[in-house]
Parts: structure tokens; C-alpha cells; sequence
């Protein structure tokens, strides 16, 4: 897989860094001509290459060979830097799928299909989410939104007195639109199947509609 990742500092470094391990073809494009330089001159991260480019501008972001990306993601500190890469990648270069970085909160309801965003990621609403799903039982957490909001992943910590506790997963009925998607159980990951048993404790992992959350939400938690 190809992947072209327009943002050099650290969370791009990183990324590129982890996905290079993985055996991936991954091209850092970076504005700061000097950090590009000093980045080929150490040799990391390893198997990366470095772009010195503008990935706001068409002519420039191109020689990254953004035709050929499976997926770019758009990283930089810069919200507006962000959606204009994110669009440019979809509309002028038609790669396949687009994340990008959300740094400020307020700015995550322009991060959708209309600028060619098919995941974004939120850290401080990721953060507040993960820090719900440790203390939250009862109730369903939103962890990430993809395909512009179209489809989310969610979780929710069954309390004893759930309706679902002591049921299958094919006698729940869920909403079609929905799925359970893994089961945390005792700090071990079950792989959901029809005849799964849910019981009271387990972190349930699902992914579902906005339609159909609140039908989730109902026979999962009441």
C-alpha cells in the first residue's frame, strides 16, 4: 500500500514511522525545506521517503506521486492546511481514501465528504471518548466517525441490568444497520458470532448508523 502523509512534524513522523514497519511505501511530504533536509540527513524514520512540497498546491503536492497513493493523510497542525490537502487528494488526484488530523474541535463539522475527508480524527474528542469509555457504564460511547459521520464506532460497558445481559447476539436484534463488531471481555477480545452470549461487564464494540443508534442503544442498554 501507498501512502502519502502531508505533515512532517511529529504525529506525521510517527505515522510514517509505524507504517514503514509494516512494510508499507510511505512518502512524507513537508513544507520546511530545512526539516526535510535534516530528516534525509539522519535516514528517518527509516524507509521513508522525504518530499519538500507545499501539499496545498496542486503542481506541488503531485510530485509526491499522490495519483498513485492508496491513502493520504493530512496531518499538519493546520485545520484549513488539512482540508484543502483532503480535497485536493480526493477531487484533483482521486485517492481512494483520505484521513485527516482534526487539531481544533470546533473546525471537526467541516471534516466530512464535501471536502473529501473520509475519516477524521479528533484527538481531544478522541481523548474525552476514551476517558468516557473507561468510567461510563450504562451508556454508549461514540468513539469515531467515518464516511462523513455516515457510519460510527461505538462502545458500550453492559451494567448488570442490561436487557442484553444473558442473550445471544442473534435473539438481540439489533437493527440492520448495526453490527457488533468485538466483545472485551476479562481484558481477552472475542470475535462476535451469532450464538456469542453477552453478559454483564463487557465492553461491547459496535458499529452502526446514525439511523440506528438509538435502536443500539435500546437493546443493548434499555
Amino acid at each position: 500500500m501507498r501512502v502519502v502523509i502531508a505533515g512532517g512534524g511529529n504525529v506525521g513522523t510517527f505515522i510514517a514511522e509505524d507504517l514503514a514497519k509494516a512494510g508499507h511505501e510511505v512518502v512524507i511530504v513537508e513544507v520546511d525545506a530545512d526539516r526535510v533536509a535534516e530528516a534525509r540527513a539522519q535516514g528517518e524514520p527509516a524507509g521513508v521517503e522525504w518530499i519538500a512540497a507545499d501539499g496545498c498546491e496542486v503542481t506541488e503536492f503531485a510530485r509526491a506521486g499522490v495519483d498513485k497513493a492508496d491513502v493520504v493523510a493530512a496531518v499538519t497542525g493546520d485545520d484549513e492546511d488539512n482540508l484543502v490537502i483532503s480535497l485536493l487528494a480526493k477531487q484533483e488526484f482521486a485517492v481512494p481514501r483520505v484521513v485527516a488530523r482534526v487539531n481544533n474541535p470546533k473546525n471537526e463539522w467541516m471534516f466530512n465528504e464535501m471536502w473529501g475527508v473520509d475519516v477524521s480524527v479528533s484527538t481531544p474528542h478522541l481523548l474525552t471518548a476514551l476517558v468516557e469509555e473507561a468510567v461510563s457504564v450504562g451508556s454508549l460511547v461514540r468513539l469515531l466517525s467515518f464516511e462523513g459521520g455516515r457510519a460510527r464506532l461505538s462502545e458500550a460497558t453492559l451494567a448488570p441490568d442490561s436487557p442484553a445481559n444473558g442473550k445471544d447476539l442473534a435473539e438481540m436484534g439489533l437493527p440492520r444497520d448495526s453490527t457488533v463488531v468485538a466483545i472485551i471481555r476479562d481484558d481477552h477480545v472475542i470475535v462476535p458470532r451469532g450464538d456469542t452470549v453477552l453478559r454483564g461487564g463487557d465492553e461491547v464494540l459496535v458499529l452502526t448508523t446514525p439511523d440506528a443508534e438509538d435502536d443500539v442503544v435500546r437493546t443493548l442498554l434499555g
